[in-house]
C-alpha cells in the first residue's frame, strides 16, 4: 500500500494565527500575572473547530462561552477566528472584558467588503451554512438585507425580486466551483453588472483542489478534522465527487484494517483546524495497516 498525503493538509494561516494570540495570553504556573494576564480567560465560541484542540486549551483554563451575559467584568475575551456579529462584539465589550480579536483576516476582509456593499444599500446574496458562526458574523454586516442559501439548487428555489440590487458573497471555506456555478447562474438573471465578491480564501481553494487532484490518482481517501469544521466537511465532498471512497475521522483511533483492506494507493487531507500531530499520527496508523 502507497499512501499520499498533502502538502496543505493542517493549520491555515487564520487558524495558526489565532491560536497564537490565544496561547500568549496564557499565564505558565509558576509565572506572575501582568497586564491582565491571570483574569478569567475566554473564548467567544470554539476557536476553532477541533475538539482536540478545545481539550488542550480547556485543560489549560482557558473557557469557552456562549452568551454575553456568561462574561465576568475583567475577564479577557479571545474572538474565534470565524468571528463574531457587530452587536454580540458590542455586548462583550458592554460587559467591561478585554478584547483580543483572532478573527482570521480572510473572514475579516469579507466582513469589510460586505459592509460596503451594504452601507451603499445594496442586498446580500450569501453562499454559505446558516447555522455556522462565521456566517452569522458576516450577515450582521449585511445591514441592507441578506439571503443566505448553501447550493445553487437552494438559490434557484428563492423568490428574489427584481427590484433590489444585489451582490454576490461566499463564506470563506466553501465550494469554489459551486460558487463559479452560482455566479453565472445570478449574472444570467440580474446582468453582468452584478457585484460579485471573491472571499473564498486562498487557502480553502488550494485544498479543495489538492482534494481533487488526489482523489483522481488514489482508490480510497481519508479526511481528518472536526465534524464540526465546514471546510475539513468539504474536503470529504470534494473526494466523493470525484467518485473516490472517503472517510472522514477526528483522530486515528477511528481507523480500522477494514477500512483499507486491498487499497493500493490511499489519499490523506486534513481540514484547516485539523493540528500536525493528528494528521502525523492518523498517517503512521494507515502505514501499519
Amino acid at each position: 500500500m502507497k499512501l499520499l498525503r498533502a502538502e496543505t493538509a493542517g493549520f491555515c494561516m487564520g487558524v495558526d494565527l489565532a491560536l497564537k494570540k490565544l496561547a500568549a495570553l496564557i499565564v505558565p504556573p509558576g509565572r506572575s500575572q501582568k497586564n491582565g494576564q491571570g483574569a478569567a480567560l475566554l473564548t467567544f465560541g470554539p476557536i476553532i473547530h477541533n475538539p482536540q484542540v478545545l481539550a488542550e486549551y480547556a485543560a489549560k483554563g482557558v473557557r469557552v462561552v456562549n452568551d454575553p451575559t456568561d462574561i465576568p467584568a475583567g475577564a479577557t475575551v479571545v474572538i474565534r477566528a470565524h468571528g463574531i456579529p457587530e452587536p454580540v462584539r458590542r455586548q462583550i465589550a458592554a460587559r467591561g472584558a478585554r478584547i483580543v480579536d483572532a478573527t482570521c483576516p480572510k473572514v475579516k476582509k469579507a466582513q469589510t467588503l460586505i459592509s460596503a456593499q451594504a452601507n451603499l444599500g445594496h442586498e446580500l446574496l450569501l453562499f454559505g451554512e446558516a447555522d455556522h458562526p462565521e456566517v452569522k458574523g458576516l450577515l450582521s454586516y449585511a445591514t441592507a438585507g441578506a439571503r443566505v442559501f448553501g447550493s445553487l439548487k437552494e438559490l434557484e428555489s428563492l423568490d428574489l425580486a427584481e427590484g433590489p440590487t444585489y451582490f454576490l458573497a461566499a463564506q470563506t471555506t466553501q465550494d469554489e466551483m459551486e460558487f463559479l456555478r452560482i455566479r453565472d447562474f445570478l449574472k444570467d438573471r440580474f446582468g453582468p453588472g452584478l457585484t460579485v465578491l471573491s472571499t473564498i480564501c486562498n487557502a480553502t481553494m488550494n485544498r479543495q483542489q489538492e482534494a481533487m487532484d488526489l482523489a483522481a490518482t488514489v482508490d480510497f481517501m481519508v479526511v481528518v478534522g472536526g465534524r464540526e469544521s465546514g471546510n475539513t466537511r468539504r474536503l470529504a465532498q470534494v473526494a466523493r465527487t470525484a467518485g473516490t471512497p472517503c472517510v472522514h475521522v477526528e483522530t486515528a483511533e477511528e481507523l480500522s484494517p477494514d477500512m483499507v483492506a486491498g487499497k493500493r494507493i490511499i489519499g490523506l487531507t486534513a481540514g484547516a483546524s485539523t493540528p500536525k500531530k493528528i494528521i502525523d499520527s492518523v498517517q503512521q496508523v494507515l502505514e501499519a495497516f
